[in-house]
């Protein structure tokens, strides 16, 4: 395992105290389960002969109180492994979300699937495989006691368990390949449904339902084919094993009973190895009717590893001062998962705190892709964007969070209120939020709903208009008076009103020392910025002041009219 993989290893062990505890409980669990084969050996062996009624009461009476205290002590070990579960839940889970968060080009099916495997790997330390696993490691020692009732009882019993581990192997053989189809069908599954169910608006609008759920269809079809040949087969495993363990515990009834014909055994022996036997082999019957619970936590812990080694977490950085706000892009190349063709190539600016940047472009230029580069949240191939010389990819997210504002493209608000969604759920500051609020010209918006700011909006402001989304996202990023803000096409769904809003906010900011960059085609818009940037094909065409990036412009497109009339005229 390699280094950062270990990490969730790490915080796996830190239940190890629990789990140490469990296993001193199945030590104890294990010792009183033999209190039934010697509850045998001195009923048949000593009572039956004697005749004694009171020793027959006083060790049954010393059997109930054995398995009293088993019972007992069982319970005992299972609420120990579920507070192990807890004690994870609470250490892992956290830890689960911020890689999930930080982990770039994660689609959503994927990040709801790393929390369910999670929950999976957590309900496992509860459920019977993992009792069943505590309790494996006994198989030997009962084995070595039937060896003490006679060398012949303990031979059959170690071959009838190398006989069922072999037929857990079996099972595992014939039901790994399956279950691992299966989950992946469910895993395509799960995220088609989120990713459907996200766009609901456009499947009705459009009448996509029927079609849609052909395609869905197609994979959970496959997942329940593969799960049905998985669960037949273990099933017929298990019917085997379960014929055989029965089989077994006769046989060496029958056994012992030959050897007590040949005065060789006593009767007691032939009992209590039956029971000897019986416990012997219950461990692996369990662990191979849990098997499809095994599969599934060994899955789970494998892409939790994966999601830890692609998201390691970071040490505590030396806090650097807030930043003044200078800007500088060095040679920034992007490249998209699995596409050799880079998305950005080789841009490179500086900006000075206080001025504000229009970047413009069509459609594929790598506009967003730059904007999300600006503020840290992708990771460039080659190339640095600096915020004061530091660089933001390797500035921890907490620290540089602060002192950034970033409107997305996609707005995405959170199930709260209107003013956590502006105060990025930091409480204790409702001056700033008012600020925000202002600054963004949503204040009086906000005002009008049924609580004011304390109105619940809902899981992604659902029942609020695109615009006054896009608003409330805006307030958002000019939170906290922010160095940087990165605006990507802030008013794309602005009325005239909202515009000039976002017009005051940008000059206010600049105002302010802030230093601003807005993805925008809009003249409102562009119209408050000093400079312009224009991306074509990912790479930085044009860069400089606004007014004559936009006289470059306009001669372009007057040499091109002027190419485009020429041409009729030399065909005539």
């Amino acid at each position: 395992m390699s280094r950062r993989q270990s990490e969730f290893t790490h915080l796996l062990r830190s239940s190890g105290s629990y789990l140490a505890t469990a296993g001193v409980f199945s030590l104890a669990v294990n010792i009183l389960y033999l209190a039934g084969p010697l509850y045998m050996l001195q009923v048949y062996d000593r009572v039956v002969s004697s005749g004694s009624e009171v020793t027959l009461l006083m060790l049954t009476f010393a059997l109930l109180a054995a398995y009293l205290a088993l019972a007992g002590l069982d319970a005992v070990r299972a609420r120990v492994l579920t507070k192990a579960s807890i004690h994870l839940d609470r250490r892992i889970a956290p830890r689960i979300m911020t890689a999930i968060i930080h982990r770039p080009g994660l689609a959503g099916g994927a990040r709801s699937q790393l929390l369910r495997d999670f929950d999976s790997l957590r309900q496992f330390m509860t459920g019977s495989g993992i009792h069943a696993l505590f309790d494996l490691p006994w198989t030997p020692i009962y084995i070595a006691v039937a060896f003490l009732l006679h060398w012949t009882l303990g031979a059959f019993a170690l071959g009838c368990s190398v006989v069922l581990v072999l037929m857990a192997l079996l099972n595992e053989l014939l039901v790994r390949a399956p279950l691992a189809e299966a989950n992946a069908a469910a895993a395509r599954s799960y995220a088609f449904t989120e990713t459907s169910l996200r766009n609901i608006e456009v499947v009705r609008a459009m009448g996509m339902t029927e079609a849609l759920l052909e395609r869905w269809a197609c994979d959970r079809n496959h997942m329940l084919e593969r799960q049905v040949a998985a669960s037949d087969r273990a099933a017929t495993l298990q019917s085997v094993i379960r014929f055989l363990r029965l089989s077994m515990q006769s046989l060496i009834l029958g056994l012992g009973a030959y050897l007590v014909i040949e005065r060789d055994a006593t009767a007691g022996s032939m009992f209590a190895a039956s029971l000897l036997l019986g416990r012997a082999l219950q461990p692996v019957e369990q662990i191979v009717g849990a098997w499809r619970n095994f599969i599934s936590a060994h899955g789970a812990l494998r892409r939790l590893n994966a999601l830890f080694a692609a998201s390691p977490s970071r040490t505590p950085d030396l806090s650097l001062p807030r930043p003044a706000g200078r800007l500088a892009v060095e040679g920034l190349t992007a490249l998209a998962p699995g596409n050799p063709t880079p998305l950005l190539r080789g841009v490179s600016f500086t900006l000075e705190p206080g001025e504000a940047l229009g970047v413009i472009g069509p459609s594929g230029a790598g506009k967003s892709t730059l904007a999300r580069h600006l503020v840290g949240v992708t990771a460039p191939a080659a190339g640095a964007v600096r915020l004061d010389g530091a660089d933001v990819a390797a500035w921890s997210y907490g620290s540089l969070g602060r002192h950034v504002g970033y409107l997305p493209q996609d707005i995405e608000l959170f199930s709260g209120t209107a003013a956590a969604n502006i105060s990025r759920f930091q409480a204790g500051n409702d001056a700033a939020t008012l600020h925000a609020a202002e600054m963004a010209g949503v204040h009086d918006l906000v005002l009008r709903l049924s609580q004011g700011y304390d109105t619940p909006i809902g899981e992604g402001g659902a029942a609020l208009s695109g615009g006054f989304r896009q608003r409330l996202a805006l307030a958002r990023a000019v939170y906290g008076d922010p160095s940087l803000v990165v605006l990507d096409e802030p008013s794309s769904n602005l009325d005239a009103e909202g515009d000039a809003a976002l017009a005051d906010c940008i000059l206010e900011l600049k105002r302010r020392g802030t230093t601003v960059v807005v993805v925008s085609h809009r003249p409102a818009t562009l119209g408050v910025v000093d400079k312009l940037l224009v991306l074509k094909d990912g790479a930085a065409v044009l860069f400089g002041l606004r007014s004559e990036i936009l006289a470059q412009l306009a001669r372009k497109q007057t040499h091109a009219a002027g190419a485009a009339d020429a041409q009729p005229a030399k065909a005539a």
